[in-house]
């Protein structure tokens, strides 16, 4: 399938790995030149160069905290007209009430929340007036499963979730779809971090973790090209009716009614 990608620009945040590496190599392959935003200016400089090698792209390393004044607006100057913006970046902590003190809650909420509405703010505008664009909010699946033991991160991606319908309802009037994707566990270090702190928590040994893997459906987590495939295909014209709503890639975890 041509998905008409090849020579679209793209702007992925939190590309320094995970989801985020993927993303970068799947649009890469697809023949995308890419703007590649993280803190760690030496993995993104390193993703570049395999990349450009790789698929003849041009990749440009950001390496930037999202959550500095005046980083953001420096950024859409840096990387001028773009078609494709995803929002990726940020780790919203795990953990109750108690756990996740309000100093915690704001950092989290600070990339992951803040740094969406922000960026799409400022990105909007410059898509609309060059005549379209895609923006595609990569959230978590925690906005749909109200789980108290990641209070922070389930109301950030559920407000994320509403923000992302509120700007798609109406983006296509500006020829600019707005779409979110929810992922579940992805086999990537995040989630094997919270699986040993919830084994910790509940089992009283963090290396028993891979006993709550196996209630995951089909017993792992998603590979990551489970979630980057679909999200590529969302930024491509073959989805180009599809706005303001969202995406849930968890193996039906959401339907389960738990994240575990």
């Amino acid at each position: 399938m041509d998905l008409k990608l090849t020579g679209k620009t793209v702007l992925i945040t939190g590309a320094s790995q995970g989801i985020g590496e993927g993303l970068a190599r799947a649009f890469a392959e697809e023949g995308c030149n890419l703007h590649v935003v993280a803190r760690s200016g030496d993995r993104l400089a390193a993703l570049a160069q395999a990349l450009t090698a790789a698929h003849g792209v041009s990749v440009t390393p950001h390496a930037l905290d999202l959550t500095q004044a005046g980083a953001i607006d420096g950024l859409v100057e840096a990387v001028g007209d773009i078609d494709i913006l995803v929002n990726n970046a940020g780790v919203i902590p795990s953990g109750s009430l108690w756990d996740v003190d309000e100093a915690k809650w704001r950092a989290g909420w600070e990339l992951k929340v803040f740094g969406y509405i922000n960026l799409t703010r400022a990105i909007y505008p410059r898509m609309k007036a060059r005549g379209g664009g895609v923006i595609i909010n990569n959230i978590g699946n925690g906005g749909e499963v109200f789980d108290p033991a990641y209070v922070a991160g389930t109301t950030g991606n559920a407000s994320l979730m509403a923000f992302t319908r509120a700007m798609g309802g109406h983006s296509l009037d500006d020829n600019i779809r707005v779409v979110g994707v929810n992922p579940g566990p992805v086999d990537t270090d995040r989630i094997y971090n919270m699986l040993k702190k919830r084994a910790a928590d509940w089992l009283g040994d963090a290396d028993r973790y891979k006993e709550l893997q196996t209630r995951y459906p089909l017993g792992r987590p998603a590979h990551v090209h489970e979630v980057t495939d679909l999200i590529v295909f969302l930024a491509s014209y073959r989805s180009g009716y599809t706005s303001g709503t969202i995406f849930t890639v968890d193996g039906g975890i959401a339907s389960r009614r738990s994240v575990i």
